[in-house]
């Protein structure tokens, strides 16, 4: 058993400060002597422990010693066989595991609301996405998760799929019945790839959703920046005792940066310790915020805060209740509509703002009081800004039509790029995203219909950030010349 009260990547950086070392390496600022402002910005403590990999502070793509002693801690904290330190965001861990699962002309089972980072793993490996449309609640206009006899129909169509990928929370806080799918796919030879990015905190809070590696799956992604309080862009990667840590780490290195930064690497090494040692406390506090917050809401009227009542068994097995979102089409506003509002009138931030819906991402660092400005806050919005709500789209998932691999369709040599208006029927061959959540309208190979065309326009004159087209305007899409 490891000594979880250690953070061996901190401790080195602290006993590195005292030595003074004189830098003859990279970063060139050398410790901040050469950037002033720099330092005026981030502190004098942070820009000197902005440094590079060195024998005493060992190095992310070969760990030999506190970096991988952080990695066994982690490991261990998470109740995985291994675990990887990640400085490229989750989205970097989510592609090393589609990257390590599969290759090209491989066939991969997933739902078709994953976040873009999968199907980019797609684009650069070749493999088949084989996508299972998940249920659409037909009030809440969301995906909901992966029914179990969607998936046995997905294996028994593709026996020769070699994974299964699984988002577990979704954005939304929906939770597929994750010990099930593993099940079946160890039965059918299938790896089990968890997008884990909303769900740090079920390895460490009580009467949570079931946790991947709890579950058996083979890997999972797990976003410690999200709920774990780790510096954003750092992420853990875990595996299960039959994945080779070896190979996983060069999948890892393909894409992964030399330069690791130790700011990052720190803060993972930090924040794992402060969840080992506080995180069941820590959490029961953030459930107890959120679900305050669900009640509160509940009594304005107009709004809708979601939670366990929405369990149904398959498509619903759970749903994590930290997850604070709030469906606004009721008061006649879209979700993108009170998240501008919140944020231009009341000076308050929230996570996402979709068609229907807001999301108050509540963790570790929250508090009741200002929990209470949120809700005093909704209130007030509801009080001067209701009103009918027709007119308004009400769904916020379109299940796609796809014609080619998203790899085919990137890298097509003949497309086009023409108004959206005109694309009706042809085949997409980039992306189109509302960011938050990034989960994409249209992914490249699939059929440009007349719903998206007008979800997509109707997202723009609502406010959403829509990202992934090469023109930044949106107001054209690359599609394959010839009709398919």
């Amino acid at each position: 058993m490891g000594n979880q009260y250690r953070a061996p990547i901190y401790e080195a950086l602290e006993e590195f400060r005292k030595n003074r070392v004189v830098p003859f390496d990279v970063p060139g600022h050398k410790r901040g002597r050469g950037n002033p402002e720099l330092v005026r910005l981030f502190g004098k403590q942070c820009v000197e422990l902005d440094v590079n990999s060195m024998k005493p502070l060992d190095n992310l793509c070969h760990p030999v010693s506190v970096i991988k002693e952080a990695e066994e801690l982690a490991a261990e904290a998470f109740g995985a066989a291994y675990a990887f330190l990640m400085v490229g965001g989750t989205t970097s861990a989510v592609q090393s595991m589609v990257l390590t699962a599969s290759k090209k002309g491989e066939k991969i089972i997933l739902p078709r609301n994953v976040h873009r980072s999968v199907i980019n793993a797609l684009v650069i490996n070749g493999a088949t996405p084989i996508y299972v449309n998940p249920d659409v609640d037909k009030k809440l206009g969301i995906a909901l998760g992966m029914k179990i006899s969607q998936v046995e129909k997905a294996i028994e169509e593709n026996p020769d799929a070699v994974a299964i990928l699984v988002n577990n929370p979704t954005y939304y806080g929906i939770c597929s019945n994750l010990k099930k799918i593993v099940e079946l796919a160890h039965s059918h030879n299938m790896m089990v790839l968890v997008d884990e990015a909303h769900g740090t905190h079920f390895y460490f809070g009580e009467d949570m959703p079931i946790s991947a590696m709890a579950a058996g799956a083979d890997m999972a992604s797990v976003s410690m920046h999200k709920s774990g309080g780790s510096l954003t862009q750092s992420s853990f990667l875990l595996t299960g005792p039959g994945v080779s840590p070896g190979y996983v780490r060069q999948v890892i290195n393909l894409t992964q940066t030399t330069s690791a930064s130790y700011l990052l690497l720190a803060s993972l090494d930090i924040s794992r310790r402060n969840l080992a040692i506080r995180g069941k406390e820590a959490f029961a506090e953030v459930e107890r915020i959120a679900d305050y917050a669900r009640t509160e809401i509940n009594k304005i009227g107009g709004y809708y805060a979601y939670g366990e009542e929405l369990i149904n068994g398959d498509s619903v097995y759970d749903f994590d209740t930290t997850k604070l979102t709030v469906y606004t089409l009721d008061i006649g506003l879209a979700g993108i509509e009170v998240y501008d509002l919140l944020r231009d009138e009341y000076d308050i931030q929230v996570e996402l703002g979709d068609i229907g819906n807001i999301l108050a991402y509540i963790s570790i660092g929250d508090r009741m009081r200002e929990t209470e400005r949120l809700v005093s806050a909704l209130h007030d919005i509801r009080r001067r800004y209701q009103r009918d709500k027709t007119g308004l789209l009400d769904r916020e998932y379109i299940s796609p039509q796809v014609v080619m691999t998203p790899q085919e369709a990137f890298y097509s040599a003949k497309e086009e790029m023409i108004p959206i208006e005109q694309t009706e029927g042809r085949i997409c061959t980039e992306f189109v995203m509302c960011y938050p959540p990034g989960i994409p309208i249209l992914a490249p190979g699939e059929r440009i219909t007349r719903e998206i065309i007008d979800y997509i326009l109707y997202a723009k004159e609502k406010g959403c950030s829509i990202t992934g087209p090469e023109d930044e305007k949106v107001e054209r899409l690359n599609v394959i010349k010839e009709r398919l």
